[in-house]
């Protein structure tokens, strides 16, 4: 099974429109981050964790060619927008998309992308099917086993998924006992770290880099990053070694 990072970029991406700082104005590619979102497959199944504003083109990019189904972290806009994007594997398939979600994000999709699901659809509109989760319930999307993982976001419960023993958090800044507890000890922890300085709904990298150590997790990596934290070869730099910021693009296998 493996894990491709569709983004890695925070809400506004990186670089930030308008901005001139280094980060923003970097020649290294490993600097410049769509929002998040990642794509997990096997032989058999292909899903991909939230769909934001960056998701056709991450889809052209990274090859995705069959998509049997999304799950969503949360209903922000930089997780969900990019959900009408998905119209062409349905096209293709002939079957409505699969969506995984808590009720709130449900609620979201049912508001935003209203049009799908109208009694007399628009012809070309998407078609999905929703299922909603629970923390600390598993589900399954073909062989791939997922557990949601109650997370908070500011004020926000939002959800992280473990699979196998890789653990996927983004946009927090407070964890569940429950979900401390499944992913001590995990081979991979995927976790969000937004800049240096705090802030009121996600993790700053001196925090991020506390909970991955507590985790007690083999290898963590980073995403979710602002072009506030800094150049990835400065941050590096930063980071214990078993340690690194996550990078468009990059596959790891679990």
């Amino acid at each position: 099974m493996q894990l491709t990072f569709l983004g890695t970029g925070t809400s506004a991406g990186v670089p930030l429109i308008g901005c001139h700082c280094e980060v923003c104005t970097s020649t290294n590619l490993k600097d410049k981050r769509l929002r998040s979102s990642v794509w997990i497959s096997d032989d058999d199944t292909s899903i991909v964790i939230d769909t934001g504003p960056d998701f056709r083109s991450q889809m052209l990019q990274y090859g995705v060619e069959k998509l049997d189904a999304v799950v969503f972290t949360h209903e922000h806009r930089d997780h969900i927008a990019g959900l009408d994007d998905t119209r062409p594997y349905f096209f293709w398939s002939g079957k409505p998309m699969q969506i995984f979600c808590e009720s709130a994000v449900e609620k979201a999709i049912k508001r935003d992308f209203y049009y799908a699901f109208q009694e007399n659809p628009y012809p070309g509109s998407p078609q999905f099917d929703l299922h909603q989760i629970e923390e600390n319930k598993s589900f399954k999307v073909g062989g791939i086993e997922i557990l949601p993982l109650r997370v908070i976001h500011g004020e926000l419960p939002v959800l992280g998924f473990k699979i196998k023993e890789l653990a996927y958090i983004t946009d927090a800044n407070a964890l569940s006992a429950e979900t401390e507890k499944a992913i001590d000890g995990c081979d991979i922890l995927i976790l969000n770290a937004l800049r240096i300085e705090g802030h009121h709904s996600h993790y700053n990298l001196e925090e991020a880099i506390a909970v991955a150590e507590k985790s007690r997790a083999k290898k963590v990596y980073f995403t979710h990053v602002s072009h506030q934290l800094g150049t990835t070869e400065s941050v590096e730099k930063l980071l214990p070694k078993n340690m690194s910021l996550a990078y468009d693009g990059q596959v790891i296998q679990f």
